[in-house]
Order: C-alpha cells, then sequence, then structure tokens
C-alpha cells in the first residue's frame, strides 16, 4: 500500500521509471509521448545531458546556501541571462520554486510597492474569468476558475473578475476582431473607475490562457489597449507567463508576440524544464528602486528562494533554447503542428475550434459546431479523453469547464521543443484515436 498522498485518491497510476526523449518509461516498459509536457513543464524532453550534467556539477560544489545570509553564482548568472532578454524595462528577478509562488510574490510586491510610493490606499487586485494563476489563497483568489475556487470560496481574498478575450465564445455576431479585443479591454478601465483608480493596485493577466481555457490568444490591439488603461491609472501591470512563456509560444517571453512589456512578469514551468523546480518574479526598475529607497526590504520570503541547484538546471535550460536557437524550432514545430491539427480534426463536426501559439495548442470540443454548444458535463468527456489518450501511449491535457467553470471541454496539447514531425505525427494518431473512441458517434 502507498503512504503517498496521489492527486486523486482511488487512481491507480503507472510508476515512470525513465525519461527518454519526447518520452517518459513506465515499470512495464511502455512509453509515452509527453504532448502536454506534463503541464507544459518538460518543453527540452526528459533526458538533456546539458542540464543533467550543470545539476551534478552544482550539488557536487554547491547544494544550498539560504539567501538571508548568501547569494550564488548561478542564481546571479540567471538572473542577468534573464534580463538581457527580458522585454521593457524589468530589471530584478525574484527567484521562487514555482509559479503560485511567483504569483503571490507579485500580487505582494505590487501592494508594497504602491505602500512604498505614498499610496496606502491602493488595495484591488483586478483579473479575468477563466484564468488560472495557481493554487496558494492569493494565487487562488486571483484565478477566475470557478471551479477551482468554489470549495475554498470562504477563504479567498475579494478581487474583481473581468471578461477574457475569448473571441471564439465570446465575441458578438458581426462584430470584427479588433472591435471585440477594444471592447473587452474596456472592461478593464470600467472595473477600475467602478472600484476607484486611486484604489487599485495591479490587473493580472496570461498573455496566452493556458490550462482553462485552453491556449486562448488575445486579438490583435487587446493588449495595447490594456497596456495604456494601466498606465492612465497607475495600474500595475502583472503578466502571468508562468505556462505560456520561456518559449512556449513561440517567443522567450510570451508577450512580445503582443507589443508590450509589464510591471511584473511571472515565470515558472518552462524555466526549469521539470528537471528542478523553479519559478521567478520580474519587476521593473521602478519598482525596485522604489522598495530600495524606502524600507529597503521585500517583505516576503521562501525557505527555498534562488536555490543554486534549482538556479544551475534553469541557467542550463535557458543556455540551451538560446544557443540551440530552439525558438525558431518551436515556430517551426509550431507551424507544422497547427497544419496537422487542423487537416485532421477542422471538419470533425465534435471540434469548435482549434487555436494556439508556437507549440501550445488546444482544441475546444463542442456538441453542435454550428450552435457552439457545449457537451453536458454529466458526460465527463476530459477525463473520458484523458484515459483513452493514455492508453494508447499519449499524455495530454483535456480539461473541463473551459466556458464558464462548469460547462465546455478542451485538449491541451504543449509537446517538448525538441519533438520531430514524425513524433507529431504520432502523438496526433493516438490522439485522434482517442477522440474516436470518447467522442459520440454522429
Amino acid at each position: 500500500m502507498s503512504h503517498v498522498f496521489p492527486r486523486h485518491c482511488h487512481a491507480n497510476l503507472p510508476t515512470a521509471v525513465e525519461g527518454d526523449g519526447c518520452y517518459l518509461i513506465d515499470s512495464d516498459g511502455k512509453r509515452y509521448f509527453d504532448g502536454s509536457g506534463g503541464a507544459a513543464v518538460s518543453c527540452l524532453g526528459h533526458s538533456n545531458q546539458r542540464v543533467r550534467d550543470a545539476i551534478k556539477a552544482q550539488v557536487d560544489k554547491l547544494a544550498f546556501a539560504h539567501t538571508g545570509f548568501l547569494t550564488s553564482a548561478p542564481a546571479e548568472e540567471l538572473a542577468d541571462l534573464l534580463i538581457a532578454h527580458a522585454p521593457g524595462d524589468l530589471d530584478r528577478v525574484y527567484f521562487v520554486s514555482g509559479g503560485s509562488e511567483a504569483v503571490e510574490s507579485a500580487i505582494k510586491l505590487a501592494r508594497q510597492f504602491h505602500l512604498e510610493n505614498g499610496e496606502p490606499e491602493r488595495r484591488h487586485l483586478i483579473a479575468r474569468r477563466q484564468s488560472y494563476h495557481g493554487n496558494t489563497l492569493g494565487a487562488l483568489s486571483a484565478g477566475g476558475n470557478a471551479w477551482r475556487r468554489q470549495q475554498f470560496a470562504p477563504l479567498l481574498v475579494e478581487m474583481s473578475h473581468i471578461a477574457p478575450c475569448y473571441e471564439y465564445a465570446e465575441r458578438a455576431e458581426g462584430e470584427s476582431l479588433e472591435d471585440y479585443g477594444q471592447r473587452t479591454a474596456q472592461e478593464l478601465e470600467d472595473e477600475i473607475l467602478r472600484l476607484g483608480p486611486q484604489t487599485v493596485m495591479a490587473f493580472i493577466a496570461e498573455p496566452v490562457v493556458g490550462a482553462t481555457l485552453g491556449a486562448v490568444t488575445a486579438t490583435p490591439g487587446y493588449y495595447a489597449r490594456i497596456r495604456e488603461i494601466c498606465d492612465k491609472y497607475g495600474v500595475l501591470l502583472i503578466l502571468d507567463e508562468v505556462m505560456c512563456g520561456m518559449g512556449r509560444t513561440g517567443h522567450l517571453f510570451a508577450c512580445d508576440a503582443d507589443g508590450i512589456a509589464p510591471d511584473i512578469l511571472c515565470i515558472a514551468k518552462g524555466l526549469g524544464a521539470g528537471y528542478q523546480p523553479i519559478g521567478a518574479m520580474l519587476c521593473s526598475k521602478q519598482i525596485y528602486d522604489t522598495i530600495a529607497a524606502g524600507t529597503g526590504f521585500f517583505q516576503h520570503g521562501h525557505t527555498y528562494l534562488g536555490h543554486p541547484v534549482a538556479a544551475a538546471a534553469a541557467l542550463a535550460v535557458v543556455k540551451e533554447m538560446l544557443e540551440k536557437d530552439l525558438i525558431a524550432q518551436v515556430n517551426e514545430r509550431g507551424s507544422y503542428l497547427e497544419a496537422q491539427l487542423r487537416r485532421r480534426f477542422a471538419q470533425n463536426p465534435h471540434v469548435g475550434d482549434i487555436r494556439g501559439r508556437g507549440l501550445f495548442w488546444g482544441i475546444e470540443l463542442v456538441s453542435d459546431r454550428q450552435s457552439k454548444a457545449p457537451f453536458d458535463p454529466k458526460l465527463g468527456l476530459a477525463g473520458k479523453l484523458k484515459k483513452a489518450a493514455f492508453a494508447e501511449g499519449l499524455i495530454c491535457y483535456p480539461m473541463p469547464g473551459t466556458r464558464d467553470g462548469q460547462l465546455g471541454d478542451h485538449v491541451l496539447l504543449a509537446p517538448p521543443f525538441i519533438a520531430s514531425e514524425e513524433e507529431l505525427d504520432s502523438a496526433l494518431n493516438m490522439l485522434q484515436t482517442a477522440l474516436e473512441k470518447t467522442l459520440p458517434k454522429t
């Protein structure tokens, strides 16, 4: 009997024993193509020699040094490398152990910045419906996924949630993409005015919405307008790139595709590529200088901040991406994946939308393509699809509740950057079989 507390108490999971490129291998020798990179984590696959060597070398040299006393060479070098490629005037990096910690840090930094900037009344955070920002209480409060929030609602901090930029389901008939994007962005200004401009500290959003909506990109001009509104009212813009960043959507930083820069940016998953737990919060020079000129102390912290082994692993990951030009490969393979997804699935009567960017793609499943009506949630479609794909040897990321936390189903694909066209074809064969076994016959 296992003493591990699993995600699901009644799951009978195989044991992973080995990683080989894009594949995971269980104790029975079965190979699984990691078509979602776990949760968009394993961007370099599971056997990258450069990263393995960096971890071993760092452990032999220095395993841990508490950042209350010392910094470390890998953390310093990684911070320099990230800032050298970061958008706008992002200037400082705060290393944590994962995405939820990065978002918690961003929320608290936003509040402390306004305190030290002489605006203590700024306390409200605005986020979006159907977003996901993590599972700690602050991050969960910011997140807009009704299903994840429901049972913990009495514990959550009150935050505002406006509409996502989700044109497939929410653009009006006859409305242009640009008009829809501007209308949706206007909700931010309306909410700032409703709350009182002097009371709003920040707005948080995912440049490409991941787990909850399934690789939804914003319409052209949406984020330019969001940046404009934040600047107008002195509201900090926090971008959560935990899932969509670090090359996943075809840019090292996902917001580069939209031509904007945030005040605070959160990264994690692809930063460590699964080799070590690590995340980071990047902030602008203005924010850092305000803290430095005030108390000089960010009133926040975790034991494993800037962990030397995690930083060494992440440094090797980022160097691998940059020196081997893997982000260009993401765009090339992403174009191939998109074309194959559309060729295979676009005419399926139960495929409503295929969307994404780079190697980050979502397929939204519907009971009727004409009306875009979702399936009855009682069917448990996402769970059945996950099980069917896994049986075929494909790890993918189906999720229910796409529309509102209850209705809707999608499947997310986020394969390793190193996947070949042949491997992608094989993965889509498995997905196609799983869909045929799962979707209702028409």
